[in-house]
């Protein structure tokens, strides 16, 4: 019982962060994943074009610049 009440608590703490968001903030949001969305198209693009990785991150980097955290504009994998 302690554990489903301990869940609820921070569920609803968790939920109460988001609703502090204004509507503005939200859209903020919305645009900004949409521009790294753009970028990282553009970076697949790029790579299927045959160009050189080095020269799609660089071209990666320059789109994101202000959007993501990070040089991989918010997003990193293994290689």
């Amino acid at each position: 019982m302690k554990k489903i009440a301990f869940f609820l608590a921070a569920m609803s703490l968790s939920w109460g962060a988001f609703a502090q968001h204004s509507n503005k903030d939200v859209q903020e949001d919305i645009a900004r994943h949409r521009a790294m969305a753009e970028a990282h198209e553009a970076a697949a693009k790029c790579l299927e074009s045959g160009q050189k990785p080095a020269q799609c991150t660089k071209e990666l980097q320059t789109a994101c610049k202000g959007l993501a955290l990070g040089k991989y504009c918010g997003m990193k994998h293994a290689h």
